[in-house]
């Protein structure tokens, strides 16, 4: 079947919207006709080779949509329903069994290697395969062909389904940080470093539980505002910083003490750097940021680490277990708690360089692609 789909064709260049061709779903597949799709920093660093998938490639992986047709082992979905679609996972290693499957050990085969397990691809171009299978989905297209274990059933009567795609990742990844990663209680404070979806995610999942003191630190004033309006308490814009550019002095201004946890957007090593002097006494630093490079790395100071039990931790989509969370997310919006719709503007697919650019100015917060 011939569908449209933005194609990554080299790093660092622009995506180019072409008809390509797509196949029928296996037998643990499902072949779902994407309604929005978000357009996430993961999908432009795996363009840009941080993330080796070989190109061309058919990226994308935070879709939402209606299931078209299913394999024939599939038991989960059936044509007809509404989906999130989120990462793979083998559900079969000691993490997946462990209901963490954004830990599971085939983790990075799965995601980034740009084809099915055998190698296969579900998508070509005049002949000839493109990577695809991103996340297991590659939903940069008006249809993806996606693993049944990915697929999220939700009930979307009365929501935008074409909104919901980034809570297959960005969103669940800020949320989960916060109620399931870190798991901060009632009370607790929190310095969350970067505005951005991920950031804002985590400033309402903190509001959500409760948390007494909530940081965000963002240079964008209208994503500190945003902020405000969503839950957090303080904003300290890092240019600034309140404390000559010192933004751990800022931090410490608010509470001299130190913050319970801190949560690191960005990847910047002098954001982590800043992030782990803010924690107080046995406190948690939770890292989902990309960093620029892949040998990126910090100075930590282990007399300091180890005198105050200072904790660090590696996030990945934020512990989810995909068919557990990504309900319990659209139900605390249901609630009007969790109001992601305020971050999102919709473009086009056929628009998506102008959404890159728009996401790169500050323009929007989050952009969702529609086929």
């Amino acid at each position: 079947m011939d569908i449209i789909a933005a194609i990554a064709e080299a790093p660092h260049a622009d995506f180019t919207v072409a008809t390509v061709q797509i196949g029928e779903p296996r037998a643990h597949e499902a072949l779902v006709r994407i309604m929005g799709v978000g357009l996430c920093h993961t999908d432009l660093v795996a363009r840009d080779q941080f993330i080796p998938i070989p190109l061309p490639a058919v990226l994308g992986h935070e879709g939402a949509g209606i299931v078209e047709a299913v394999g024939s082992a599939v038991t989960k979905v059936k044509p007809g329903d509404t989906v999130v679609i989120g990462f793979s996972s083998c559900g079969h290693c000691p993490r997946c069994a462990e209901d963490l499957p954004s830990y599971c050990q085939q983790f990075p085969v799965l995601n980034y290697a740009g084809a099915r397990s055998d190698g296969s691809s579900a998508l070509s171009r005049d002949g000839r395969a493109l990577s695809a299978s991103f996340f297991g989905q590659s939903s940069f297209a008006a249809y993806a062909v996606a693993e049944e274990r990915n697929l999220v059933k939700v009930d979307a009567e009365g929501l935008r389904l074409e909104l919901l795609g980034p809570l297959g990742c960005g969103l669940q990844t800020g949320a989960g940080a916060v109620l399931r990663s870190m798991d901060c209680p009632a009370g607790s404070s929190i310095a969350i470093f970067g505005g951005g979806p991920v950031g804002l995610a985590a400033v309402m999942a903190a509001a959500v539980r409760d948390c007494a003191t909530i940081i965000l630190v963002e240079p964008v004033a209208a994503r500190r505002a945003i902020g405000l309006e969503l839950g957090a308490t303080h904003v300290i814009d890092p240019l600034d910083g309140g404390a000559g550019g010192d933004v751990a002095a800022a931090i410490r201004a608010i509470r001299p003490a130190g913050v319970d946890f801190a949560l690191e957007t960005s990847g910047r090593e002098p954001v982590v750097e800043a992030a782990l002097a803010s924690l107080g006494s046995h406190g948690l630093l939770g890292l989902v940021g990309v960093p620029p490079r892949p040998e990126s790395s910090v100075a930590i100071n282990l007399a300091s680490l180890i005198t105050f039990g200072h904790r660090i931790m590696g996030i990945i989509e934020g512990d989810s277990d995909l068919d557990g969370f990504i309900p319990e997310l659209i139900a605390l919006h249901r609630a009007g708690r969790f109001p992601f719709d305020r971050l999102v503007k919709t473009y086009p697919l056929a628009d998506i360089n102008e959404a890159v650019a728009a996401q790169h100015r500050g323009d929007c917060i989050k952009a969702v692609l529609i086929p």
